[in-house]
């Protein structure tokens, strides 16, 4: 057999290999689903970390996701991306967690490298912008915040977000907007480059 079709590692690098995996572990491939669990916890992670600010409740969420995917696989028909089918069920699991609480969150700040990543005051502005915009995105409804990180953070199309939100493309398109119009109110100079 071909290494890069043997090494589940490889395959949970492209949508095609992720779609081979979930096949793999439709039969019970156990190296199959570590593989595309060690892919998709980080992720899954960073996609929860914007509607809850709980670190045990965004394990939980991941955990059983993953664990649907696990028990589901056989029930994945491939009309999807691998990416769109697990992204809707952590969403779905995360909005029955969150049912009664809808809570603000704090994010970490991207740290990029460049020629002025050592300069405090480049540091600093750099955390100020990042707080600025977490706290702009934790005022948005839930489900404006979670359309508009699926297109910012994880690059979905509006199509694959609609999936994930089990709604239509027009709803998603209108959520997007009243999400960027609201950001663009919230964050009003404070986006300006500074000296």
């Amino acid at each position: 057999m071909d290494r890069r079709t043997d090494d589940p590692a490889l395959l949970a690098r492209t949508a095609e290999g992720e779609a081979c995996l979930v096949g793999r572990i439709a039969a019970g491939d156990r190296r199959a689903f570590e593989a595309l669990y060690r892919a998709y916890f980080p992720r899954l992670g960073r996609f929860l970390q914007r509607m809850t600010r709980s670190s045990a409740l965004i394990e939980e969420i991941v955990n059983d996701t993953l664990l649907a995917v696990w028990r589901k696989a056989a029930t994945f028909d491939g009309s999807s991306k691998v990416s769109t089918w697990i992204f809707a069920i952590a969403y779905r699991r995360a909005c029955k967690a969150l049912q009664a609480v809808d809570e603000p969150v704090e994010a970490a700040v991207d740290e990029r490298e460049g020629a002025d990543a050592d300069r405090p005051d480049w540091q600093f502005e750099r955390l100020r912008l990042a707080h600025a915009v977490d706290a702009a995105l934790a005022q948005l409804p839930l489900a404006q915040r979670t359309a508009f990180q699926l297109t910012l953070y994880h690059d979905m199309s509006q199509a694959e977000i609609a999936e994930i939100m089990a709604c239509p493309v027009n709803t998603i398109k209108t959520r997007l907007f009243h999400a960027r119009k609201r950001l663009a109110l919230l964050l009003d100079g404070q986006l300006e480059e500074r000296p």
